[in-house]
């Protein structure tokens, strides 16, 4: 007996030290957010002592790696893509947190003229006068490149800026500007005010502008679902508006 009341509280313990172990979460997320969420989830690990593993691409991007399985227990997207993949049965339904939105925006290196895009016809001559120009390849499935690219054929000047425009797969192409490989950069406002040596000269006129809504679900094969819901709300605090602000993430109409 005294041998199996022994086991019985080693075994006891070894449960115990299981279940108090950190989570480690994996969050797949929209380069939108990649500053913010890169901040929240620094300061989620400090105050939880989980683990978070970001992984970031375009909103086309991450919803191939859900739809391919790959790990994940919580998801950052579009509203409209979080929306797909919940009725798909990849993202809970009830789980979704706003993180934040954003609009699409022109930025130049630091120092160098702002050109006037306040109006269709200024910023259409803006683009035409640049003389290089650079944003993220549609084909990607990146929200602001396929929108940007519905907007240069509106324009009428798809081709005219075709032969000096840098395509670029995925992250921050502002760093094009901020190295002065490239004159001009249009992308989300959120992923031009984090990168230093680029200044924002400001929002694509209303008429052209699409806003986005980023927020943030539990995935359903989310292996610590209370983990996971955990790390969603945190990035819901409302103490962290000034954050979101700062990170061009409470953009208004």
């Amino acid at each position: 007996m005294k041998v199996s009341s022994a086991l019985l509280i080693v075994v006891a313990l070894g449960v115990g030290a299981t279940m108090a172990q950190p989570a480690e979460l994996h969050v797949l997320s929209a380069g939108a957010v990649r500053s913010i969420v890169t901040d929240l989830a620094a300061a989620y690990e400090k105050e939880t002592g989980n683990t978070v593993k970001l992984t970031f691409g375009t909103v086309g991007q991450i919803r191939l790696k859900l739809a391919d399985a790959t790990p994940a227990d919580v998801a950052i997207m579009t509203d409209t893509a979080l929306d797909e993949m919940t009725r798909q049965g990849v993202v809970r339904e009830g789980t979704w947190v706003e993180v934040g939105r954003t609009g699409i925006g022109v930025g130049v290196r630091d120092g160098a003229p702002k050109p006037d895009i306040s109006t269709t016809p200024a910023l259409k001559q803006a683009l035409l006068s640049a003389k290089s120009l650079t944003y993220v390849d549609p084909a990607q499935g990146a929200t602001s490149g396929i929108h940007f690219a519905g907007v240069l054929q509106q324009l009428g000047i798809a081709d005219a800026v075709k032969s000096k425009t840098t395509l670029v797969p995925g992250g921050y192409p502002a760093e094009l500007v901020a190295e002065g490989k490239v004159d001009m950069v249009v992308h989300q406002i959120s992923e031009i005010v984090p990168v230093k040596g680029v200044t924002l000269v400001g929002p694509l006129p209303k008429e052209l502008q699409k806003v986005t809504v980023y927020s943030a679900g539990v995935a359903v094969a989310a292996a610590s679902r209370p983990a996971a819901a955990a790390f969603v709300a945190f990035l819901a605090r409302p103490d962290f508006k000034p954050k979101l602000a700062a990170a061009g993430l409470d953009y208004k109409d």
